[in-house]
């Protein structure tokens, strides 16, 4: 019905994903694939609804009412069997603001924040930038499964040690892929109740998920672990629409949202985008279809590129993603320096991809892969590794 494979030309656009490769250090014929955006426009339903928008020709200050907040309600709790409030909401230009804004508000300075690396690079930056102490807890790649695992014994003890007051969770994980389990879930935020941690959960890529797999939205697991978290959610991933900068940030215990509005105010911020809200507001209203066609994709561009890395350069080891559209390559085998291993992939493969160690702790050797283009670009790219590996 959607037809993914048409190749929409993006350059000249002041995109930041093609147009600034020679201000970045990248060539200019690299095939990006690095930030998390999709190469697909948006679906039809949300651009009818832009246009239609623009049509009326006014962008004044706009607001959110009823009907937003019900296409958001209908949309987690058929998703995700997960009943929001409206009085939980609390939206912001996109995650990463609300992150700044809850370290900012909910903790003090000095405070430990707890990530588990390799992640985001954003999570380090909002700990760093607001002058709270970054606490790691690594993630450990499991050899039997080629999946990632969490040290919980670790995760208790550096809460304890290093004066943790806040924990920002990553589910799906970006960029190792994992789908938490519930148990997995459940055992961290037990100890982050146990000793009064609050959670920042970002969930932006939530709606893509794999088959096999299954999203939990953590505040839903127990009521005690809703009444400390801040949870966050965005359409943007899932229906690439970064640019409009809208997310959604569901707060339930009202002290938190307080304290999270008031650090929000104090930031300057007022008012949403006017487009990104009829954006999110249609996105998840008629989306869906075009959602899942989407995903059908992704996955079968995950598969290939599995298959091709298994077949054609077995010196590369892909971690196969539970959810999300980044691919986590380990690139070890090639017994590459971190700077060897960037410009091997920069200058050698002509590939724009995310270094490693940009992700922190255990991303050296390591590059992120952005899948969520045309079956051809992706093969160009992967075409292009190969032939870097055996010349």
């Amino acid at each position: 019905m959607y037809n993914f494979d048409t190749i929409t030309n993006r350059k000249g656009t002041d995109c930041v994903k093609y147009d600034f490769a020679a201000q970045r250090g990248k060539p200019l014929d690299a095939i990006p694939l690095w930030i998390a955006d999709m190469d697909f426009p948006a679906p039809p339903c949300v651009l009818d609804a832009l246009h239609a928008s623009v049509s009326h020709g006014i962008f004044g200050y706009t607001d959110t009412a009823e009907e937003y907040t019900a296409v958001l309600q209908n949309w987690f709790s058929r998703r995700f069997g997960w009943e929001i409030d409206p009085a939980w909401l609390a939206k912001t230009p996109g995650v990463v603001t609300a992150l700044h804004i809850a370290i900012k508000g909910l903790t003090a300075p000095g405070d430990g924040v707890l990530i588990q690396q390799p992640v985001y690079p954003p999570f380090a930056g909002a700990a760093n930038s607001t002058g709270r102490k970054l606490v790691v807890n690594p993630l450990v790649l499991c050899e039997e499964t080629n999946q990632y695992v969490i040290d919980f014994a670790d995760f208790e003890q550096k809460i304890v040690q290093e004066n943790v007051k806040m924990f920002i969770l990553c589910n799906p994980h970006n960029p190792v892929g994992r789908v938490w389990t519930v148990e997995e879930l459940t055992q961290m935020g037990d100890i982050c109740v146990k000793h009064g941690v609050i959670v920042i959960a970002d969930e932006i890529h939530q709606d893509l998920i794999y088959n096999g797999h299954m999203h939990h939205v953590f505040a839903k697991l127990k009521p005690e672990f809703a009444d400390i978290t801040i949870t966050c959610t965005a359409p943007s991933k899932t229906f690439n629409i970064a640019g409009l900068h809208i997310a959604n940030n569901f707060i339930s215990n009202p002290n938190l949202h307080k304290a999270f509005m008031q650090e929000y105010t104090a930031s300057g911020l007022s008012q949403g985008s006017q487009l990104g809200i009829v954006a999110c507001q249609a996105a998840y209203r008629h989306g869906e279809p075009w959602m899942e066609e989407l995903k059908k994709y992704l996955q079968s561009n995950m598969e290939f590129m599995q298959n091709y890395i298994a077949t054609q350069i077995p010196q590369i080891n892909m971690i196969r993603p539970q959810g999300t559209y980044l691919v986590w390559l380990d690139c070890r085998k090639l017994n590459l320096s971190p700077e060897e291993l960037n410009d091997f992939i920069t200058h050698k493969a002509k590939l724009w991809l995310v270094d490693g160690p940009a992700f922190g702790i255990g991303g050296t050797g390591f590059q992120r892969v952005n899948i969520a283009c045309p079956r051809e670009v992706l093969q160009a790219a992967l075409d292009r590794l190969k032939s870097a590996v055996y010349s």
